[in-house]
């Protein structure tokens, strides 16, 4: 493997390079010796290849953070144990369905949102499945008679179907409809973002809004792109098919380096509930100090790992490290430090008994048993 490397200038380069061969290999397999190739969608394939070498060298950049390098390593190293393999698969089945199918996490910060975002993801999901499944020829139609076609998937001829059927109407206009979700879905999100004020104060032109606009376009222009040929006899259709694929290629190059590319990485999140909780919503690591229950060992471990990476160890004089500590006593312990105080005997959360008789109210309270009873 190292051999092969040398051949290339980075790991990156390396990894690229293989993503691209496989696409022509796959391309090649689908039609059937480049055979059924569509030269109108040069311009999107030329795209997508770039598309795909510009997810690859930001996928490896991402990877090789300290954080993503220990969560994935951690990954591979629990789903090799054998002990945590029936929790391992109902683990990432339930994170998957919850928050990639349904987007659950979503719809926990509000109905309109939820709405939004599903109608996004998941138009953007359908219409990159039938754009590149189209582009690289991994499908095409094949014409059995006068009434009936077939689909054919990586050269192997698939389901028949009525040239006019229900199924045959829905499969021609696939593009359309998810289309129309990514553009209910648009409009949605910049309605929020005009009206919500607090929005406004954060948000930047060029990372938030642009994506948005991009995705305009290019639903616009593609929906325009059917209505001219289906109402207006194929008016303009040249010009528009040109735009339409400007703005098609502009969005595939842009996609790695943006706020979009938050869609590929997103099936990884399946890794945090897979690694670190024992079970759902149940801690396992006790703080040092006050003995509260508040994360799990794999989860601290794979902190102190990163920020040793990061030379940054945070390790106290005692030997402990500060995220052997809750949140509540590692803030205490921040401010003991910055008062240049040693760490106050007795209660906890009673006051601090300083070194010029002044007392100190408690950092934090313990919260009584009635608080958790329900109302």
């Amino acid at each position: 493997m190292k051999q092969l490397e040398r051949s290339f200038y980075s790991k990156t380069s390396m990894y690229a390079f293989f993503v691209v061969l496989i696409l022509f290999f796959s391309m090649w397999i689908g039609t059937s010796g480049f055979k059924h190739i569509d030269m109108a969608l040069l311009g999107y394939m030329i795209s997508s290849f770039i598309f795909a070498i510009g997810i690859t060298i930001r996928m490896c950049s991402w990877l090789i953070r300290p954080a993503t390098h220990e969560v994935i390593k951690r990954s591979f190293k629990n789903l090799k144990t054998r002990e945590r393999k029936e929790r391992n698969i109902r683990s990432i089945l339930k994170t998957a369905f919850d928050n990639i199918i349904l987007q659950k996490f979503i719809f926990r910060r509000g109905i309109y949102r939820g709405v939004m975002h599903f109608m996004i993801s998941w138009g953007c999901i359908g219409s990159f499945a039938i754009t590149f499944g189209l582009t690289f020829g991994w499908m095409h139609f094949d014409l059995v008679d006068p009434h009936t076609y077939q689909i054919v998937v990586m050269g192997v001829p698939t389901l028949k179907m009525a040239a006019h059927g229900i199924l045959a109407e829905l499969i021609y206009n696939g593009l359309n409809i998810t289309g129309m979700m990514v553009l209910v879905g648009v409009i949605m999100a910049l309605y929020r973002r005009i009206n919500d004020k607090d929005l406004k104060v954060t948000q930047r032109a060029e990372f938030d809004l642009f994506p948005l606009y991009l995705l305009l376009a290019v639903t616009v222009t593609g929906l325009v792109l059917t209505i001219s040929y289906t109402l207006l006899d194929g008016f303009m259709h040249h010009y528009l098919t040109l735009i339409h694929q400007i703005t098609v290629v502009v969005m595939l190059i842009y996609f790695p380096f943006g706020k979009l590319f938050h869609l590929p990485i997103r099936p990884l999140t399946t890794a945090v509930p897979l690694n670190y909780q024992e079970q759902l919503k149940i801690d396992t690591r006790a703080c040092k100090k006050c003995s509260t229950v508040y994360s799990s060992d794999d989860q601290i471990d794979d902190v102190k790992a990163i920020l040793h990476v990061q030379q940054f160890d945070l390790k106290l004089a005692d030997g402990t490290y500060l995220a052997d500590y809750c949140p509540a006593c590692r803030r205490r312990i921040r401010v003991m430090k910055q008062m240049n105080l040693e760490g106050p005997k007795g209660n906890p959360y009673g006051p601090i008994q300083t070194m010029n008789d002044i007392h100190l109210s408690g950092f934090g309270k313990k919260r009584s048993e009635q608080f958790y009873e329900k109302k």
